[in-house]
């Protein structure tokens, strides 16, 4: 079976009853006696003493059911602000040093995939894994060509398990998804497909390795982010040879701080990458856990093991984005339109009671400031939320919130202090303003005028929090607005801002004066003539003129 098929799977596996019922056994036999070893340190008031035992023995629970539970704890390890320090250690170790197989057998899945001796394909090869994860091992080795290249080879008979366990998941989501508090009903079972179809797609190393050139095609103009090449010539469905990474796990810190990196930057590098992924290219790596992300020692960030990825399509990008200015903002109106519109939401819902109660979680949660929103809060206020109101979990969003919050768990290990909206709402806020899509455009002329009228307090924030930005420039911004402004598509806008200048009966100079003090400083003269040039150079007379009063237009018209 190539492709994840859950009808399939269960037609295999009802007709072998005793695997399922023997599985389930051991699943429910090794966790029920974590969880009362839990409560007997509890009564015996050892708890303190015997806390990194537990934390072991629920590392050697999930290696022991194999590659499944395996991803669960990986996603766990990325979350210090879920999980105690001491079981977070262990669970770490989940991620690339898990027990390895034979070498042997390693050495006989790549002569039999590639056709060719080891000694043949590789100059030199690892006597041992360098890494094993979930689904195979990691060996490094050398080209007969010179090049250092990282070999991955897939644990062997893992399909079985898999099937067995994603059969047993959507088993216990059909009847367990009824008696929870939260409003998931079937989702939940659309959720384990979710993660089936992705997973299947990760044993496929052939897909892994276009998901990576096409990953390296999206961020190839981004000079902070390197993407492994991949040897074709020496990969197949389960053995994939690609370039060598020669870098510090995101979570070690002490390390990165001993190589001179700045983990602010690193921070800021892993985020904007992230929402590229999402609100750009709405092509995504779902599983960013510290084994899978490297700070290398020129400061760039790589990116590993692309075998986990999903597409968004341009209406949904779209929607988050407009999500995201919508929360910012306090417009819960809109946002919840948007939780409609992504899914959370069915379109028959009656979205009024739910404004209000939005507006008590969203507002408790941001604080303050925009510097106090993080996803912990968010998922604490929110997950109350859906005890009341008809929310629903949609499955495409499980890998996005995954990836999310891992992304939050990575920063949080290199900075405590660090909060996501201070990197995602700048670049939100830079890519509205830079409007290069007319989607884009139009989104920020919705946000900045309501009812006809400028937002002048919004644009303030909007320019302000884009500048917090070290990368943003306002010039080039500015010359893309003039253009925009002089265009076709900008006729509604000139009639909005002429209008805006004078309404209420006044000239709103003041508010004019307080937008000019935000960009003054990089709008110099010198640069500023430049941009507006460069913005009106490729008008012909007849634009020009039709943008002018009527007796200089008259004099600029072409004679008759």
């Amino acid at each position: 079976m190539r492709r994840y098929d859950p009808i399939a799977i269960a037609r295999y596996h009802s007709r072998r009853p005793w695997k399922a019922v023997w599985r389930a056994f051991n699943i429910i036999r090794l966790f029920l006696g974590f969880v009362l070893g839990l409560k007997l340190d509890d009564w015996l008031h050892r708890a303190e003493a015997s806390k990194l035992n537990r934390a072991v023995q629920l590392r050697t629970i999930l290696t022991r059911l194999g590659p499944t539970f395996i991803k669960v704890g990986q996603a766990l390890s990325t979350r210090p602000d879920l999980v105690r320090q001491d079981f977070l250690v262990e669970l770490e170790k989940l991620q690339d040093r898990l027990p390895p197989f034979p070498n042997a057998i390693a050495f006989h899945i790549i002569e039999a995939e590639l056709g060719r001796a080891v000694g043949d394909i590789y100059s030199e090869i690892s006597s041992n894994p360098v890494a094993a994860a979930s689904l195979g091992q990691v060996y490094c080795a050398r080209l007969h060509s010179g090049e250092a290249v990282a070999v991955k080879v897939q644990r062997p008979n893992l399909l079985p398990t898999i099937m067995l366990d994603l059969y047993l998941m959507r088993w216990a989501a059909g009847w367990i998804a009824p008696w929870l508090p939260l409003n998931l009903g079937h989702d939940l079972t659309l959720v384990v497909d979710e993660f089936g179809s992705k997973l299947f797609e990760e044993i496929d190393y052939l897909n892994e390795g276009r998901n990576a050139e096409r990953f390296a095609a999206n961020f190839q103009a981004d000079l902070t982010v390197k993407v492994p090449s991949i040897y074709w010539r020496y990969s197949s469905q389960h053995v994939l040879t690609l370039e060598w990474i020669d870098g510090f796990k995101l979570n070690d810190t002490q390390r990165i701080q001993e190589a001179g990196l700045a983990t602010d930057t690193l921070i800021q590098t892993g985020v904007t990458a992230g929402l590229r992924q999402l609100l750009e290219f709405g092509f995504f790596h779902a599983d960013p856990h510290p084994g899978n992300l490297f700070a290398l020692a020129d400061g760039r960030m790589a990116y590993i093991d692309f075998g986990m990825m999903d597409q968004l399509s341009q209406e949904m990008k779209e929607t988050l984005v407009d999500s995201v200015v919508h929360l910012i903002n306090s417009d819960y109106q809109e946002l919840a339109t948007d939780f409609v519109k992504l899914g959370f939401l069915t379109p028959e819902t009656d979205i009024r009671p739910i404004i209000p109660a939005l507006e008590a979680v969203f507002k408790d949660a941001l604080g303050e400031s925009v510097g106090d929103f993080n996803f912990k809060t968010i998922t604490d206020q929110f997950s109350a939320l859906m005890y009341e109101y008809p929310f629903r979990l949609p499955a495409k969003f499980a890998l996005i919130i995954r990836s999310l919050i891992t992304q939050e768990g990575l920063a949080l290990s290199l900075n405590p202090r660090f909060k996501i909206v201070e990197v995602a709402y700048p670049y939100v806020a830079k890519r509205l303003l830079t409007g290069e899509t007319p989607q884009l455009r139009r989104r920020l002329l919705d946000m900045l005028f309501k009812d006809g009228k400028l937002n002048w307090q919004r644009l303030e924030n909007l320019i302000a929090i884009a500048r917090s930005d070290h990368s943003f420039d306002v010039l080039p911004t500015a010359q893309l607005g003039l253009q925009y402004l002089f265009s076709d598509e900008g006729q509604l806008l000139r009639r909005q801002v002429l209008l805006a200048l004078v309404e209420d009966d006044r000239i709103h100079t003041e508010e004019v004066q307080r937008v000019w003090n935000l960009v003054k400083d990089d709008l110099q003269p010198n640069r500023l003539l430049g941009a507006a040039w460069g913005a009106i150079a490729e008008f012909s007379t007849e634009r020009a003129a039709a943008l002018l009063p009527f007796p200089v237009a008259t004099l600029l018209a072409p004679p008759s």
